[in-house]
């Protein structure tokens, strides 16, 4: 892969971005899914919780074509 992966083996970064699940949820031992879409400066502009896997794609889509629109734009 063209990237670094991340092993998060203490569940830090998991708490940090708000998948760590808690003792008391299903399957306390996998993380929640969780998409952040950043700006071109690296900065995190919408936090998503999946819950519908099939349309989360275009979701996440049509937000970056918007964000994208903004940034060419000047806004």
């Amino acid at each position: 892969m063209p990237f670094r992966l991340l092993s998060d083996v203490d569940r830090a970064v998991g708490t940090v971005y708000e998948t760590k699940r808690f003792p008391e949820e299903a399957s306390p031992e996998y993380a929640k899914r969780g998409t952040y879409l950043s700006d071109p400066e690296g900065r995190i502009v919408k936090a998503y919780r999946v819950r519908d896997i099939p349309a989360h794609p275009d979701e996440v889509l049509r937000d970056l074509r918007e964000l994208i629109d903004g940034h060419t734009n000047g806004s």
